[in-house]
């Protein structure tokens, strides 16, 4: 059997409580032990603080949340169950401060936004609005 996994109470000791994870100290689901071990082999700086371990999980936790929330409501404006690649790329665009963040990334199969420039839209015609007035 596998090793990995949640941490159990050490053999020689009865009754001790479980050992909690470093995200589960900090509040986050992100785990903040595989971000520290990405930044300390990343070779981003020679000395790596815990601490910035869980700030970056915690960011990394709140933008995919928000990415998240803002395209499960796009896919609900679409009657749709299931969050697809269309629904992050309106998401994204739509939001202005995520369409600064990722300005220059491509989402594969989510479209373009819907835009139709006004002079290609056909122009009203006084027969079209005069029977609505009328009534």
């Amino acid at each position: 059997m596998s090793v990995r996994g949640k941490k159990h109470a050490v053999a020689g000791k009865t009754g001790a409580a479980p050992k909690k994870t470093k995200s589960a100290q900090a509040g986050l689901q992100f785990p903040v032990g595989r971000v520290y071990r990405l930044l300390k082999r990343g070779n981003y700086a020679d000395r790596i603080g815990p601490g910035a371990a869980i700030y970056l999980a915690a960011v990394l936790e709140y933008l995919s949340a928000e990415i998240l929330e803002l395209a499960g409501n796009a896919a609900h404006e679409n009657k749709k169950a299931r969050i697809l690649p269309r629904h992050i790329q309106l998401a994204v665009r739509s939001d202005d401060e995520l369409n600064k963040l990722l300005s220059c990334v491509t989402i594969a199969q989510g479209g373009v936004l819907p835009n139709i420039l006004s002079q290609l839209l056909p122009k009203k015609t006084v027969r079209d609005a005069a029977p609505s007035q009328e009534q």
